[in-house]
């Protein structure tokens, strides 16, 4: 299950994302602080369910929550919030739980039970996941849960929601298998289309990639530039 913590408080986020770190069926595809933030988060990251605030600077939980049940494939909710008093109106608004802070281990984990028991059942994509290593382990990781891709000299490191892997295929070679999912940000670095937010310039000149989930900004080249900005203009992107 896809989780997207949102809260204005950093160290609500750090205590939700350690507790989320025990449930080997959850991935945190990212964070963010205000309700704007989380609709951006949605329509690019399609998270499964979002652990939601209540009370947020600018658009609040519930005004969120709203928006968000307007979605042809709304996420789930379960909302957050140090007051009692907004239970009535979360459970109206469909929200499958609602936790009162500070979050308890044990009624998060009722929480994202009731979650995964609601979740439609899914289809893996033919051809979304790549194969990675660690020392002599192998793993499937989901092109979904990729942040961004990017090759050294011997091998190209794949880094996502539970880590950094290895893999041994080249970036040619992903772009030639995955097409259209992968966009190409420099001769070095591939990104899965659906992390990519927007362009940064900076004052000398040089454009840096936003990409959902993480803090990284790889440089996008000169030659890829035109691409990108292509990419971000298309209705799918």
């Amino acid at each position: 299950m896809r989780v997207l913590i949102a809260d204005d408080e950093p160290l609500a986020r750090v205590r939700l994302r350690g507790l989320l770190a025990r449930r080997t069926d959850v991935t945190v595809v990212g964070e963010v602080a205000d309700g704007d933030a989380v609709l951006e988060a949605c329509a690019n990251w399609k998270p499964d369910l979002v652990l939601l605030d209540v009370e947020m600077p600018g658009l609040s939980g519930t005004a969120t929550a709203r928006r968000l049940a307007t979605l042809p494939s709304p996420p789930q909710i379960v909302f957050c919030t140090a007051y009692e008093q907004h239970a009535l109106s979360a459970f109206d608004l469909g929200a499958t739980d609602y936790l009162l802070k500070p979050v308890r281990a044990e009624r998060l984990d009722e929480a994202l039970d009731r979650a995964a028991a609601r979740q439609p059942p899914t289809r893996v994509e033919r051809g979304a996941w790549l194969r990675a290593r660690s020392g002599a382990n192998e793993v499937r990781v989901p092109l979904s849960d990729v942040f961004y891709l990017l090759a050294d000299e011997k091998y190209v490191a794949v880094q996502h929601a539970g880590g950094t892997w290895l893999i041994d295929e080249s970036l040619r070679q992903l772009e030639t298998a995955h097409g259209e999912r992968l966009v190409r940000l420099h001769r070095n670095c591939l990104v899965p289309r659906e992390r990519l937010l927007g362009l940064t310039t900076l004052p000398d000149g040089r454009v840096l990639a936003r990409l959902a989930g993480t803090d990284f900004a790889p440089e996008v080249s000169r030659r890829n530039l035109p691409a990108v900005r292509q990419r971000l203009r298309a209705p799918d992107a």
